[in-house]
């Protein structure tokens, strides 16, 4: 048992000190795994790097390559245009519209790249009266929602790693606990800040609005190039493929047809395919791939087992899943989304394999919640935000964020635990 707990200790040591350091925790948890796995554990080499997650490298690479096609021929910054254009001045639709946009580009691969609609959507919410809050929380739930879709980062994570733990975790059920626990938290956000005073204020607006020309306030739009027009047809065809495969049970794999059809648009568009390869998000797929080596090592230690008894011997399993989504929102806080659920998706692995909870809902469950406490100040999302923001709503927006962020680590493990995993033990 001395060395799973001191390779267990290595593990949590590294991640913190990478975390505070501003180190890349990929790298540094690739060569400790290769160190703790050949001279601790007594592995072959080529049995440590063997535990790098493939299968999860060629979804992250396909993915982030096609949709990064769509930003380099600008369809992402006209899909933007087209949707703020239409919104024109009806501020009770901008957050929901933002959550939207938001959630759209998070679902193109790499939720941090949905930010970009941060810097167009907190300056036009306040023009048009929008609480800062409101529309930090729209961008920060559409975030949090997109990036568990099946072509998305936190989805790719979460349901490749339980599928390679024989888990049945369907993306597309994944993707919708994530779509409602959000819409639920943006609901909650219209409420608690202005969205109802912005419904009043729009009905007395009303009024004015019927006596003005029709069509006074349009304004013109440019059309989509054919090259855009193409991976709109291309993305909509990718969706369809991915939907219609789920329902009919073949679990298509993402990476290999996002390769396919961002192959089919650098044909059409090659000056675009080259500048996506540079965009490529290397960095998340060295991210996963060292943490999930490390993982590995850990696994063939027999650590995630001893963590999963350690689990078990609480002896009430809705307290030991509590304990996990708790865990994973608090340190997701302040760290990486990803890397967390690297990690503690196999360390909730043996509670599941107990057959004490259901293994889709507590993954389901602990994915979610280490995402939606992101809109904190301490995350990259929250300090997007705050930054975005005007100068004098930034002091403001900090505490806010910060206790709504806080509050959620408390939250939705108890929303998520109480509606997904309770009903399994009954």
């Amino acid at each position: 048992m001395a060395h799973q707990l001191t390779a267990l200790i290595v593990f949590v040591a590294l991640f913190a000190i990478a975390t505070l350091r501003g180190v890349h925790v990929g790298v540094v948890m690739f060569a400790a795994a290769c160190g703790v796995g050949v001279w601790l554990a007594g592995l072959p080499l080529k049995d440590v790097v063997g535990g790098f997650p493939v299968g999860i490298m060629v979804l992250l690479v396909g993915v982030t390559y096609f949709f990064a096609i769509a930003q380099a021929n600008g369809t992402i910054d006209r899909v933007i245009e087209a949707a703020v254009g239409r919104v024109g001045d009806n501020a009770v639709l901008l957050p929901f519209v933002f959550f939207a946009l938001t959630g759209l580009i998070a679902a193109m691969g790499s939720p941090l790249a949905s930010l970009v609609v941060a810097p167009v959507g907190m300056p036009i919410g306040r023009k048009q009266g929008v609480d800062p809050m409101l529309m930090a929380l729209a961008i920060g739930t559409g975030f949090s929602a997109g990036g568990f879709a099946p072509t998305s980062l936190f989805g790719i994570v979460s349901y490749g790693t339980a599928r390679q733990a024989s888990i049945d975790l369907n993306p597309l059920t994944l993707f919708a606990v994530a779509v409602g626990m959000n819409l639920a938290l943006l609901a909650a956000a219209f409420v608690f800040y202005g969205g109802v005073e912005l419904v009043r204020r729009r009905g007395a607006a009303a009024l004015t609005a019927r006596r003005a020309e029709p069509g006074a306030e349009a304004t013109a739009r440019h059309p989509f190039a054919p090259r855009q027009a193409a991976t709109i047809v291309c993305t909509v065809g990718l969706v369809v493929v991915i939907v219609a495969g789920s329902v009919a049970g073949l679990e298509p794999d993402v990476g290999v047809l996002c390769f396919a059809f961002g192959a089919a648009l650098t044909l059409m568009d090659p000056g675009a395919g080259n500048k996506a390869v540079s965009r490529i998000d290397w960095s998340t797929v060295l991210l996963v791939g060292g943490i999930g080596t490390f993982v590995a090592v850990l696994q063939k230690m027999g650590v995630v087992d001893l963590l999963g008894e350690a689990a078990k011997s609480v002896g009430v399993p809705i307290v030991a899943a509590l304990a996990i989504c708790f865990v994973g929102g608090l340190v997701s806080a302040f760290a990486s989304t990803t890397g967390i659920l690297v990690a503690l998706v196999p360390l909730a692995l043996p509670l599941v394999a107990s057959g004490a909870v259901g293994g889709w809902a507590l993954i389901s469950a602990l994915a979610v919640c280490s995402s939606i406490v992101d809109v904190s100040p301490y995350s990259t999302v929250g300090a997007t935000l705050v930054a975005t923001a005007a100068q004098e709503e930034r002091v403001r927006m900090t505490s806010l964020l910060a206790w709504w962020g806080m509050s959620l680590v408390v939250i939705g493990p108890l929303i998520l635990v109480g509606i997904l995993v309770l009903p399994s033990l009954l």
